[in-house]
């Protein structure tokens, strides 16, 4: 089943590669109860990734927003796809420990190869006292699930990882595309957060008028 996927997945890469356009991200919202949110789509073995995350993260808790991953696990990356599956794997068992599975993968980056990503995944599993099940995704729907994050970044028209935006309720910022500044992502948050705090007071002054 995983298989199958993943051969879809190489198969739509291929067919839309000439129909990719333009980001268009206007889709994308915060997830419930949110604001304002960060939202990446990621490749797990993508160096700009990896030093993407952090930084990420330290936005992301110093203005108290939550983050949103999306799996793009790019085509020229034989391990990316694997991995982003066994990062929903551990998901399902918490958010903190999903997170911590991408900590070790992108530490561990440059030693990982499509044959020995089990054996990471594996040790990974024994440090955390998770088991890791031979079968972790027997009817493919992890799988599914990445493959469906993909077809939302193809939608937008995304082409590199990592590809961030920061979303409000009402409007989304240009992307940072692959190389991530500190400086332009808080900004970017920043000004996010004015625009949705501005919006609050012109929506009560509108249903005031309206009665």
């Amino acid at each position: 089943m995983k298989a199958r996927l993943r051969l879809v997945y190489v198969l739509a890469v291929l067919s839309s590669a000439h129909a990719l356009h333009a980001a268009d991200a206007s889709s994308l919202k915060p997830p419930p109860g949110a604001k304002v949110a960060i939202i990446v789509f990621e490749d797990l073995q993508c160096g700009d990734s990896a030093r993407a995350y952090p930084l990420l993260a330290q936005a992301a808790s110093a203005h108290h927003i939550p983050i949103v991953l999306y799996a793009f696990p790019l085509p020229m990356h034989n391990w990316a796809f694997d991995a982003a599956v066994w990062a929903r794997f551990f998901d399902l068992k918490s958010e903190r420990l999903g997170s911590q599975f991408r900590d070790y993968i992108y530490a561990n980056q440059n030693r990982i190869t499509f044959a020995n990503l089990p054996q990471f995944v594996q040790g990974f599993g024994d440090e955390n006292k998770v088991p890791i099940p031979s079968a972790y995704d027997p009817d493919g729907k992890l799988a599914e699930k990445v493959q469906s994050d993909f077809a939302l970044g193809q939608q937008i028209g995304l082409l590199h990882t990592p590809t961030v935006f920061v979303v409000g309720q009402n409007g989304v910022s240009a992307p940072l595309v692959e190389a991530v500044s500190r400086d332009e992502l808080n900004q970017l948050i920043d000004d996010m957060l004015k625009k949705t705090e501005a919006e609050v007071p012109r929506k009560r002054a509108a249903r005031k008028n309206t009665r």
